[in-house]
């Protein structure tokens, strides 16, 4: 069955990969970028900035102008920091949040009635391994990604009544941009900063797994089979087996042995 479809975040990445399947699939598909970008696949291109209120209530307008209904949403848009928490400048943690969770927020509160309205849809939020467990070094990007967690839980039971779903996705490293991305917003380190021999180990870790990460059109082949799916499950952990793990061993063991483990794994102390 026919869709349409607001993905927000199409520039690269899990958006990129996904507006273009959902197309090729036969959906009507409408994704959101930042700044012009030149578009290889026919989906209908929109100027949005999560941080911006007007720019959300356009999009939403000129599809609703055209369409008159939006069957799915999938808020895949966001931005990668790292640093010590300690030093990690407020205003780029002010950007995080706004642009990883509020403008989420703001944007689903918008689709909300449009849903409800038309007798349904279905919400696709994206989380991470990163909001299941906090990250060293990635602590205000875990800390977003937690409060989607939160967020989606609350949502979907609040509009189950309207036939409307809410899926989180749980990627695990993947080989995107987010790696050059997140240097744009890396916490300042210099001579005399007790935290720089750390995060520069650790920060090479984290490039590394992401270098060696699964290619994003595999999530992005599995993100149309949800989208298509009458029932889809809350959750899906889309990540190694290893990672997968992780999750699980987060909830069965004690708090500070799962704790060594990531450290071990981070190289912290």
């Amino acid at each position: 069955m026919k869709k349409i479809i607001l993905i927000t975040g199409i520039s690269s990445g899990f958006g990129k990969e996904t507006a273009s399947l959902l197309v090729k699939a036969g959906h009507t598909v409408y994704g959101t970028v930042r700044k012009p970008v030149e578009a290889d696949s026919p989906v209908n291109m929109l100027m949005m900035d999560l941080t911006d209120s007007n720019s959300i209530a356009n999009v939403i307008e000129t599809i609703l102008k055209k369409e008159g209904n939006i069957d799915v949403l999938i808020n895949n848009a966001g931005m990668h920091t790292g640093g010590p928490i300690e030093t990690m400048p407020f205003e780029t943690i002010k950007l995080q949040m706004h642009t990883n969770f509020l403008g989420l927020v703001q944007l689903t509160q918008t689709v909300l009635p449009v849903m409800r309205k038309q007798g349904g849809g279905t919400i696709v939020n994206f989380g991470s391994i990163g909001g299941l467990m906090g990250l060293p070094y990635q602590g205000i990007y875990s800390a977003g990604k937690f409060a989607i967690e939160g967020f989606s839980e609350a949502l979907r039971m609040e509009v189950k009544e309207f036939n409307i779903k809410v899926v989180v996705i749980n990627p695990g490293d993947f080989h995107t941009s987010n790696s050059a991305n997140r240097r744009e917003f890396l916490a300042p380190s210099g001579e005399g900063d007790p935290y720089q021999t750390q995060f520069a180990k650790t920060l090479a870790i984290i490039e590394t797994d992401e270098s060696k990460g699964w290619d994003p059109q595999i999530l992005a082949k599995k993100l149309v089979r949800i989208i298509e799916c009458k029932t889809p499950s809350h959750r899906y952990i889309i990540a190694s087996l290893e990672q997968k793990l992780a999750v699980v061993l987060k909830y069965i063991l004690p708090g500070k042995l799962f704790s060594k483990i990531l450290s071990d794994h981070y190289g912290t102390k």
